[in-house]
């Protein structure tokens, strides 16, 4: 079997439905590629600082786990009691408002959402900005409508699906464990994420 040039880079992924926060804006056509309207200058500086001293963290724990199991162990627990510490502060600072949670279909590959009648057309690009709880990740990414469709419920409304066109690496990461774990506490018998 030969692969041929459309689906030598096509790969399927996971799909969840999911209620996550959801920021997004339209981006013109022929506009600047390097804008991004999430742009937080004042916290970028800290956040790369803090997913540095986060990995080298990640990359020392198993080396202490060699020497000292009883160590690694109370690092790793502190590690998590500061992060759900984290996590609480985020989300008394309300970084999102009620309206920017919505419902959507997820994967690695774009997400689907609900938007106003006529809002979008197949072809319009997008930056996105998604919250994915409980861990409050946010990743970012340009879209294009692929497809839209009426909703269901709503005549006021279309779905939009969407694919991303440019994310980061890590970002995707991010997406791709959100799916993971809710997968799992689904498996486990769990509730949806928010």
């Amino acid at each position: 079997m030969t692969p041929d040039s459309h689906t030598t880079d096509r790969r399927d992924f996971f799909r969840i439905a999911d209620r996550i926060g959801l920021e997004y804006y339209p981006l013109p056509v022929g506009g600047p590629a390097n804008s991004d309207p999430f742009s937080e200058d004042h916290l970028d500086g800290l956040r790369s600082e803090l997913k540095r001293m986060d990995q080298d963290f990640r990359n020392q724990l198993p080396v202490l786990a060699e020497r000292d199991r009883l160590a690694a162990g109370l690092l790793k627990s502190l590690n998590g009691k500061v992060d759900t510490l984290a996590r609480i502060m985020a989300l008394e600072q309300n970084p999102l408002q009620p309206q920017q949670w919505r419902d959507v279909t997820l994967s690695e590959g774009g997400v689907s959402f609900l938007v106003p009648r006529g809002e979008f057309s197949a072809g319009d690009a997008l930056a996105l900005r998604l919250t994915l709880p409980p861990e409050l990740y946010r990743p970012r990414a340009r879209a294009e409508v692929v497809e839209v469709c009426p909703a269901a419920k709503n005549g006021e409304l279309e779905e939009i699906h969407t694919t991303f066109r440019d994310i980061s690496e890590a970002d995707r990461q991010q997406i791709a464990k959100h799916v993971m774990r809710w997968q799992i506490r689904q498996r486990q018998g769990g509730h949806t994420s928010q």
